[in-house]
């Protein structure tokens, strides 16, 4: 399994043309999209549909970030990497929201 960076760098080898030509809003727009149907697919109780829903939100999210210059791994890197970013608890020690 790649990691985050390495996953990301895939989808931008295999979409990233693709990606520019849509743009950042209209590929935001897919993400949400899919966000929709993973949604569905919770709600429904549709573990057959999951790990696919989940794989597209991922492969959506990382295809937005590249188009905006970001990458991942490192963002959850920097803000993730000493614990929850509010309390610095690992687990997380802040009161439920």
């Amino acid at each position: 399994m790649p990691d985050l960076s390495e996953f990301q760098a895939k989808i931008e080898r295999l979409y990233g043309p693709r990606d520019e030509r849509r743009g950042l809003y209209e590929t935001f727009a897919w993400l949400v999209e899919e966000i929709g149907e993973l949604s569905r697919a919770l709600r429904r109780e549709d573990r057959d549909n999951l790990e696919l829903e989940f794989a597209d939100v991922t492969a959506w999210l990382v295809s937005v970030a590249n188009l905006a210059g970001i990458d991942v791994g490192k963002a959850v890197d920097t803000v993730y990497g000493d614990g929850c970013p509010r309390c610095g608890g690992e687990p997380c020690d802040c009161p439920l929201r």
